[in-house]
């Protein structure tokens, strides 16, 4: 049985959703990552996220965060200075790695913190003023529209 989904039809009919069908293929194919390094997300408000990267033994200069577009890419590489060390027994991954988290449209990637071995990475979503919705005034004498939440709305209130 083929389990394989030929995209190209849809390809040629939609404009801007080439990441998508990537994705979808990527998936078919079966490219995953070996699970390395562990890692959490957490929604801790309607608009904030936070990812924990577990990486015992690594220091925050073996790691590197990259944002571009739509895309987190975090990589680290072990410091080269334990090859002098004879290990009995090794059960501390210290292998490089790079993980990658696609971001939906206007998620921005705050600040990173590291402690205790997680590497914490705050991220925030952040709305244009454009996009959030308005408030219409029906037949007043001021039938400027303003932005809810915004803070020609409270000036009007306060007035």
């Amino acid at each position: 049985m083929r389990t394989d989904f030929d995209f190209t039809p849809y390809r040629r009919s939609t404009v801007g959703f080439d990441h998508l069908f990537d994705l979808l293929e990527k998936g078919q194919r079966g490219e995953t990552s070996d699970g390395f390094p562990a890692f959490d997300i957490v929604r801790e408000a309607d608009d904030r996220f936070r990812i924990t990267l577990a990486v015992p033994g690594f220091k925050p200069d073996d790691i590197d965060i990259v944002a571009q577009q739509n895309q987190l890419t975090v990589s680290g590489k072990p410091a080269e200075n334990e090859a002098k060390s004879t290990y009995l027994h090794r059960g501390i991954a210290r292998r490089a790695f790079e993980r990658r988290f696609q971001l939906a449209d206007y998620i921005e990637v705050g600040s990173a913190s590291f402690a205790d071995g997680l590497l914490a990475i705050e991220l925030n979503r952040v709305i244009p003023e454009a996009m959030k919705p308005r408030k219409i005034e029906i037949g007043g004498s001021n039938t400027e529209p303003r932005r809810i939440g915004s803070s020609n709305e409270k000036k009007l209130e306060k007035a």
